[in-house]
């Protein structure tokens, strides 16, 4: 069967995923790029944006595996949009694709987690946004089904992920630790208190002050 991860979900050392103050211009808010710093100076992230150079260590190990293995991915409203309401509250109508351009990321199935429904949106390269009103388990069954003999990820936002860790649903999650302190914003470790009791954990540190830890359901 296939397994449910998170992959290079970056957190600052006070525990925040994002920061305040979420636009459409600013997806991570007063944080900027400073949780994924770590990620873009890869090699991996430079040759996917066709630059060159780039860390070929630890870093890049993980930042590697970020799109191996999956077949369907979950993500939260707040992870594809900065609006929370109807989606004309963005000002654009229902013309809102996400951040990611004409061609996501992610070349697969795409479930997003929304009390606002709206059709469905076929990107390039495979992507396409299913926009359900389910529970965390509801909308893996869908993510499996699509998924077939492939995993799933789980991409976020930080309160989509909080409440499949708490529903024991993840299965290996590798949480990047950050050496940022944001202050504000959006924690993710609030009520998964011993959360440690049900996972094994691993870290690595790693030269760019990063910390990779591994979570894996025991």
């Amino acid at each position: 069967m296939s397994r449910v991860r998170v992959n290079n979900f970056s957190l600052s050392l006070d525990g925040f995923g994002t920061g305040d103050g979420i636009t459409t211009e600013a997806p991570f808010g007063h944080a900027g790029e400073r949780l994924h710093e770590w990620m873009f100076a890869t090699r991996f992230w430079r040759t996917m944006a066709g630059e060159p150079g780039g860390s070929t260590g630890v870093d890049n190990a993980f930042a590697e595996q970020h799109g191996v293995g999956f077949g369907a991915e979950i993500m939260g409203r707040g992870k594809f949009s900065a609006s929370t309401g109807p989606w004309t509250d963005l000002g654009t109508d229902d013309e809102w694709r996400g951040w990611w351009g004409p061609n996501p990321p992610f070349h697969s199935p795409v479930f997003v987690l929304t009390h606002h429904l709206r059709p469905s949106i076929e990107m390039e390269g495979g992507t396409v946004f299913h926009f359900v009103d389910a529970t965390p388990e509801e909308a893996l069954e869908m993510a499996r089904d699509a998924a077939g003999d492939l995993d799933v990820r789980v991409g976020g936002g930080v309160t989509m992920l909080r409440d499949f860790l708490a529903s024991g649903l993840i299965e290996v999650a590798h949480i990047v630790q950050v050496p940022i302190l944001l202050g504000r914003g959006e924690r993710l470790w609030d009520g998964l208190e011993a959360l440690e009791e049900r996972y094994e954990v691993e870290s690595v540190s790693s030269p760019s002050g990063v910390t990779h830890l591994t979570f894996t359901l025991r």
